[in-house]
């Protein structure tokens, strides 16, 4: 685990030498934001319903940060449940996409308990609330809108959970197909755990400003559950 250790922390440092970095960045306006490299928003979501499942039960605050340079980012992004302590998380990742049409990736997911309390920095395998994943995406061609991508858990997760996902998008409609092992399913074994549809377009408030909003429909057949989701993007 010494080398997962060092991963991890190396994402930590490069994180933190970023903020301290950018720190000074101010945009003065719209079009000195569309140029920067620094990406700030938040999502509010429904419910969190992630590869099927459904974490919290209850809307979700999902803050994110982003710095991008040429096929480089580097990011954290957080879920906060309204329903406290509710299911919190705040993940570190970075990733590199080759010419917009493959990324691969290194995420760490961190997952706080805020009742009994936690140590970020604790990483021995059998009490971390660490995970780490490696991602690799198709992230599909102008005349072929299909994405494919595979994640598997390498560290802190004894069973290696493995997920894949196929994805089609039809304008603003996208149709998605999940199946993972592990974690994903209720009894460990490999299926389909994350099958739906989304939908995403921006309504247009002023000759400037439009507000994103997103809609999925999503089943999870081998826990035989339902979800349907609502956001909106700041």
């Amino acid at each position: 685990m010494c080398v997962m250790n060092r991963i991890t922390s190396l994402l930590v440092f490069l994180f933190t030498i970023t903020i301290l970095l950018n720190t000074t960045v101010q945009v003065k306006a719209q079009e000195e934001e569309k140029s920067s490299p620094i990406s700030i928003g938040v999502d509010f979501m429904s419910r969190y319903v992630w590869r099927g499942t459904d974490y919290g039960s209850s809307p979700s605050i999902q803050p994110y940060m982003e710095l991008g340079l040429g096929g480089f980012a580097l990011g954290v992004w957080g879920a906060y449940t309204t329903n406290l302590p509710g299911v919190q998380e705040l993940d570190l990742y970075a990733t590199y996409t080759f010419s917009d049409i493959v990324t691969i990736g290194i995420t760490d997911y961190f997952f706080p308990d805020e009742i009994f309390g936690y140590d970020y920095y604790e990483f021995r395998g059998d009490s971390s609330a660490h995970i780490l994943e490696g991602i690799a995406i198709f992230n599909g061609l102008e005349n072929l809108p299909l994405t494919f991508m595979v994640g598997y858990n390498f560290a802190y997760d004894s069973q290696n959970s493995t997920y894949f996902e196929l994805g089609y998008s039809f304008s603003i409609l996208a149709i998605f197909l999940g199946a993972g092992n592990g974690f994903y399913t209720t009894d460990g074994k490999f299926n389909v755990v994350n099958l739906g549809i989304s939908a995403s377009k921006d309504i247009k408030i002023t000759e400037k400003f439009s507000l994103p909003i997103q809609a999925s429909f999503i089943t999870n057949p081998q826990a035989k559950k339902v979800h349907f989701v609502f956001g909106i993007s700041l």
